[in-house]
């Protein structure tokens, strides 16, 4: 990832960390004013969000960091390792919003449930859209994964306070105060579904699981008059940081030099039609005809 790429990932997660802590702190303060367990519950969760910013501005810091003799391939992990630290929050979270919502069943409490309350709700709610689907489209403009998985977790804080909007105009409509810490074990299922769905796509990244498909390669490479076949297609990392390595099999009489060109044609279209970061690396091979009896003979 170019600098100014990660300088641009910074600005979007301090201007969401901002917007993160006003939420978090209006939930809370309101939550434990009305004594609502899903409402201070959901604070926590933005809270964690603007945790998870830091984390992220951390992250993008570190994954900033030049090439050097010791990571040749540059920093960009931290990013992911940033994101997987993110997840790990997300299920401490969610396990203790789990025991706070146990504590409540045997000790249930009725909310103090006012007009004002509702209206600090749906503004904070207006605020999540708002950070979920700016970081979303900058995380996508930018292929940052740090911030994809940001908003992902803002994205369920969302379908979160909803929960808690309904299960407060359930109480104060007169349903019984078992409701809310119910609304509180969705809560945390929600934070527990957003900390998987983080550690996945992270995880991936770090196992160096496939990032492109296979065919979709091959049919780009096998375009190339020159190439006579392909094989051994492999691809792993990032969407900003991407390598592939495969074998391509030409005319055993090519010369080097147009091999090096036929290698950088093909990294150029591959970089245009699939990901402009690609790190191609192309093991030649001669291509050989097989004998009608079976044998292997080269090209001439």
């Amino acid at each position: 990832m170019e600098n100014n790429i990660f300088r641009k990932v910074q600005q979007v997660l301090f201007i969401i960390l901002i917007a993160n802590l006003i939420v978090a702190a209006l939930k809370i303060i309101i939550g434990m004013i009305i004594k609502s367990a899903s409402m201070t519950a959901d604070g926590f969760h933005s809270l964690s969000d603007g945790s998870s910013n830091i984390v992220g501005l951390i992250g993008i810091y570190l994954a900033s960091k030049p090439k050097d003799k010791d990571h040749p391939y540059g920093h960009n992990k931290f990013e992911t390792l940033s994101g997987l630290f993110i997840s790990a929050m997300l299920f401490f979270v969610g396990g203790k919003v789990i025991l706070s919502s146990l504590y409540r069943f045997q000790n249930p409490v009725i909310p103090n449930i006012n007009t004002s309350s509702l209206i600090v709700l749906l503004f904070t709610l207006v605020i999540n859209v708002f950070v979920s689907v700016t970081e979303y489209k900058k995380g996508k403009e930018l292929n940052s994964s740090i911030l994809v998985s940001d908003s992902m977790h803002t994205r369920s804080d969302i379908y979160v306070s909803i929960g808690v909007l309904i299960t407060l105009i359930g109480v104060k409509l007169g349903l019984p105060p078992v409701i809310d810490p119910i609304a509180s074990l969705v809560v945390s299922g929600f934070i527990i579904h957003a900390a998987y769905e983080i550690y996945k796509e992270n995880s991936d990244i770090l196992v160096d699981r496939s990032a492109v498909d296979t065919e979709e390669i091959r049919n780009l490479v096998m375009s190339f008059e020159k190439v006579k076949d392909t094989h051994n297609i492999r691809s792993r990392g990032s969407q900003n940081d991407l390598y592939i390595d495969m074998h391509l099999l030409v005319d055993p009489d090519l010369s080097v030099e147009k091999s090096h060109e036929l290698v950088h044609d093909i990294e150029e279209a591959i970089k245009i039609k699939i990901n402009k970061s690609s790190q191609i690396i192309a093991h030649l091979e001669p291509y050989k005809d097989v004998n009608f009896d079976g044998s292997l003979k080269i090209s001439e």
